[in-house]
């Protein structure tokens, strides 16, 4: 493949499916791991370079901050559906009109999020019981973030378009270039400025803005798929809609996961600042662990949205199966490395003895579900892809809300004891591993019952 074809829109509707999903999926993977890549950087230098305290407050700051944009990161999820159906149906006008409206939607989440994030941060942490040793530097961060979620937002919605239309390298590259950024403005404002955690969330703002731009840059060299003009950019009631009623469910769906994480956040905070650190060392390397899951997720969605929209519905169950094993198998191979390597993966970001201890034993408990999300993933993203976007969204909410939440709190509860007054950390990290492997089992029901089956043959017959 040259190089010009590897940065250019590609069509997933011809060709052995499994090679058009790897061909889509490992650049995406790859951007995914770099996306990561922002977070865990931030958590490492002010690990290293502040302390203990600093890593906690990096962590308990990041639900919130997945809440207030999980409902616009949803428009991304949206974008990419209904662009893949476009495009695989060649419908230049409806594409156009799409990718307008998408930059235009990005544009108001960005103004909203201006607004309101930085109003209601400290409230919220306050509201979480955050330890007023760290509450101060969670302010801070989230504060920063918001003030310049543009390149959040952006690059979030952008990419969505690129990859609804099978162009995963670029978004790729553009990743790479943000992440080494973000890693230099880490440590000069950290080390260097001596900024600590505000630091960190400003460089992380810097390097999103960047990528934000090369994104935007990259489609406007692509006119020879889809125009854009004023006229591209104006909120079309059908588009508009289009996009937020497909793209809603999958924001909510973020909103939920979030809504779980801020309340066990507020279990977590009862244990103590050493809990809290553990479990952002987890949860950063969890985010690594989740990048091929995540990554087949995305992929099977354009993937079917493109044959959908061509009316190749048959092709899409072929490439299911095939994704599903790709996912499994990857999942299988890094739920092994997890299980020999996370005590030294958390060395890199804490020298605390008891601190890795802990970590690596919590981290043990939830590695054994990878699997089960992979399963998750790839049938939701199929779901998502052929139009049907509720059916995740329920299931999330069984698997969060009515199953990880009571079995947290429960199990932290009968666990309380002298040593852990509040519950033992086990109870955060079991909670994930029942919620996952019950949400593999429903999807997969889900899967099976087909109502994505019949929205597919309604989305292809309107393609035609």
């Amino acid at each position: 493949m040259g190089i010009k074809k590897l940065f250019s829109a590609k069509d997933m509707t011809v060709g052995a499916p499994w090679q058009r999903i790897a061909e889509f999926a490992i650049p995406m993977l790859l951007g995914n791991i770099a996306q990561q890549l922002y977070n865990t950087v931030d958590s490492i230098v002010v690990g290293k370079y502040v302390g203990d305290n600093a890593l906690a407050a990096v962590g308990s700051s990041s639900p919130i901050l997945n809440l207030l944009l999980a409902l616009f990161v949803g428009i991304s999820t949206g974008a990419g559906i209904i662009i893949s159906q476009r495009f695989g149906a060649g419908d230049r006008k409806g594409l156009s009109r799409a990718i307008g409206n998408c930059i235009s939607l990005a544009a108001i989440a960005s103004l909203i999020i201006l607004v309101i994030g930085p109003i209601i941060a400290r409230p919220m942490l306050e509201l979480l019981d955050t330890p007023a040793s760290i509450i101060d530097w969670c302010t801070s961060y989230l504060t920063i973030f918001f003030v310049g979620a543009a390149g959040f937002i952006f690059y979030n919605i952008l990419s969505g378009v690129l990859r609804g239309m099978g162009d995963s390298a670029s978004a790729l590259v553009f990743l790479v270039v943000a992440t080494l950024l973000n890693i230099v403005l880490d440590i000069w404002f950290v080390a260097g400025f001596q900024m600590g955690v505000a630091g960190v969330s400003l460089a992380t703002v810097i390097a999103q803005g960047i990528s934000a731009v090369l994104c935007l840059l990259k489609l406007l060299r692509m006119r020879d798929v889809f125009d854009l003009n004023l006229e591209q950019l104006k909120l079309h009631r059908d588009s508009a809609l289009k996009i937020i009623t497909l793209g809603l469910p999958s924001g909510i769906t973020q909103a939920i996961f979030s809504v779980a994480m801020l309340v066990v956040q507020s279990l977590t905070n009862s244990l103590g600042e050493m809990v809290i650190a553990a479990n952002v060392i987890i949860m950063r390397v969890d985010g690594f662990a989740m990048m091929p899951n995540m990554t087949f997720g995305q992929t099977m969605s354009v993937y079917t949205g493109q044959n959908v929209g061509a009316g190749k519905v048959d092709r899409v169950h072929q490439g299911t199966k095939q994704g599903l094993i790709m996912a499994m198998g990857l999942s299988a191979g890094i739920t092994v490395i997890l299980l020999f390597l996370n005590k030294f993966l958390f060395g890199f970001f804490t020298d605390t003895p008891e601190l890795i201890t802990l970590a690596g034993r919590m981290m043990r408990i939830m590695a054994v579900g990878y699997v089960g999300v992979s399963v998750t993933q790839v049938l939701g993203g199929v779901m998502r892809g052929a139009g049907d976007t509720m059916t995740p969204m329920w299931i999330s909410m069984i698997t969060t809300i009515l199953l990880r939440i009571p079995v947290a709190y429960g199990m932290a509860w009968l666990t309380a004891s002298a040593e852990w007054p509040n519950g033992h950390p086990f109870s955060l990290s079991t909670s994930l591993l029942i919620s996952w492997t019950m949400g593999a089992v429903i999807t997969f029901i889900a899967y099976r019952r087909g109502k994505w089956r019949k929205m597919a043959h309604l989305s292809a017959g309107g393609a035609q």
